[in-house]
């Protein structure tokens, strides 16, 4: 690759690749997909499960999820400053620790971002079904795929377009549910103010608590996906990081608000503790609480329209960067690295995004336990990838470079991956054991690499992708 003399490089190119997406993301955009990703009114489609598996303690959980992802995310905006590239826990293990443990992280956070816009879909187009009946599941998940698909080809600017809009919608809907629902408790309606969501004596126990919260993490799970975008983002490095940090404060104030909101609204809480959700109408049910039918149907409609177009849109964004990532350096067919000259997106992961999440999605349509195999499936392998991410913050500083940063390069990364841990032993046994198995798929396929003499590289540094890379970038041309 050829530049004009003098034209300084950009970041991505000190660490031997070729600038092929476009950099034209700025900070808001990148805060905006943070959220899109999220999806501000993410506990909607879930209150009810959380709610069951924290004994009523739906803000507490919430809670401690954020916390605990806040530390992931601190974790994230080191390594990013010093691999400022696309595919996430992929490239930071790879490059942080060693190539293999690279390569296997990517692996287990790919059960993540495979699988979740397959589940987005899914609840979507069962819950546009439910409001739809004449118009069958599979017709709805056709529709929002190629929809996603078509804005994502497009490229990042019209994603980035599409995310501002849907943004607004959703803080207005939840607006709406927040005015309506403490207008209804100021007037007795529920349960009245209280504590009770946040801490109930009767119920509290850790274990219970950080059950609930490997549930409730699923609604933090997008926050990463900023460090996919990387490479097409115009701002210095630290940016990226400090995208992620503000995007889930705000995400998870708006979690704890308005599930503690929900959680005084909801009309028979001893059957939704000794049932759970299976129906997955428990935040609606509330809604009618507090306002009627109307309340209860806009949330829904609301939720429908997130989950399968603003939040699946994004997450297949996310999961092309990955594979495109991981092509580029071999560990994935060269196929899916290519980038579409006009739109500069990667095309053909892409469209076999899209492939794999039609294929999900109509399969497990089909099965009564479908949503709940997919939401588990997805948080294991976000958490497990997460272990390594923290790992990678302590080998590359504190143990390669001889950081003495020990609040930021040791403190907070042993403490992310200790409440990290203790919330992978405590998710339900079906997701660990399915997650292990993938994990161990993972391993032989990296057995398979070696024997095959294509084991894990990654392209040379050169010496000043050594240091952090913090200035702004231009796009190159």
């Amino acid at each position: 690759m050829t530049r004009p003399p003098g034209e300084a490089a950009t970041p991505i190119e000190r660490f031997g690749y070729r600038q092929e997406l476009s950099r034209s993301l700025s900070f808001t955009d990148l805060l905006v997909y943070g959220l899109i990703f999220m999806v501000p009114i993410a506990p909607f489609g879930i209150f009810g499960s959380v709610y069951a598996g924290s004994g009523g303690m739906v803000a507490l959980a919430y809670l401690i999820g954020m916390i605990a992802m806040m530390f992931t995310a601190l974790s994230y905006a080191q390594m990013v400053r010093a691999f400022p590239m696309a595919g996430s826990v992929y490239s930071y293990a790879g490059r942080g620790i060693a190539p293999p443990v690279g390569f296997l992280a990517g692996w287990v956070i790919l059960l993540d971002y495979i699988l979740v816009p397959g589940l987005l879909y899914l609840v979507a187009s069962v819950a546009m079904h439910s409001l739809v009946p004449a118009v069958p599941v599979w017709a709805w998940l056709a529709a929002f795929v190629v929809l996603n698909t078509v804005v994502n080809y497009l490229g990042i600017r019209m994603t980035a377009r599409v995310n501002r809009v849907m943004l607004a919608a959703e803080l207005i809907i939840l607006a709406i549910f927040l005015v309506v629902g403490v207008v209804a408790l100021a007037q007795g309606k529920g349960d009245g103010f209280s504590l009770r969501p946040l801490f109930d004596s009767g119920t509290f126990s850790w274990p219970l608590v950080f059950g609930a919260v490997s549930i409730a993490v699923l609604s933090f799970l997008g926050f990463d996906g900023i460090s996919m975008l990387a490479e097409e983002s115009r701002e210095e490095a630290r940016q990226i990081g400090r995208a992620m940090v503000a995007a889930l404060l705000l995400a998870g104030t708006l979690f704890i608000v308005q599930t503690w909101v929900a959680a005084l609204l909801v009309p028979d809480t001893g059957a939704l503790l000794a049932d759970g959700d299976p129906e997955g109408t428990a935040f609606y049910d509330a809604a009618r609480v507090a306002g009627g039918g109307w309340l209860a149907g806009l949330t829904a409609l609301a939720t429908a329209i997130a989950w399968g177009f603003a939040n699946s849109l994004v997450a297949q964004a996310a999961t092309s960067r990955l594979l495109y990532a991981m092509a580029r350096d071999g560990q994935m067919p060269r196929l899916l690295a290519r980038v579409n000259a006009r739109h500069r997106v990667p095309a053909n992961a892409t469209l076999l995004v899209a492939g794999i999440s039609l294929a999900l999605g109509l399969w497990m349509a089909s099965r009564d336990d479908g949503i709940s195999l997919l939401s588990t499936l997805v948080n294991f392998g976000a958490m497990t990838a997460f272990l390594a991410l923290h790992v990678s913050v302590v080998v590359h500083y504190v143990i390669r470079n001889g950081s003495r940063d020990w609040v930021r390069h040791l403190l907070v990364p042993v403490v992310g991956f200790v409440i990290l841990l203790f919330v992978v032993i405590n998710a339900k046994v079906a997701a660990q054991v399915l997650g292990f198995v993938w994990l161990g798929v993972g391993v032989l396929v990296l057995l398979t690499f070696y024997a095959t003499g294509r084991r894990p590289e990654l392209p040379a540094l050169t010496e000043a992708a050594h240091e952090p890379t913090d200035e702004p970038v231009k796009e190159p041309g």
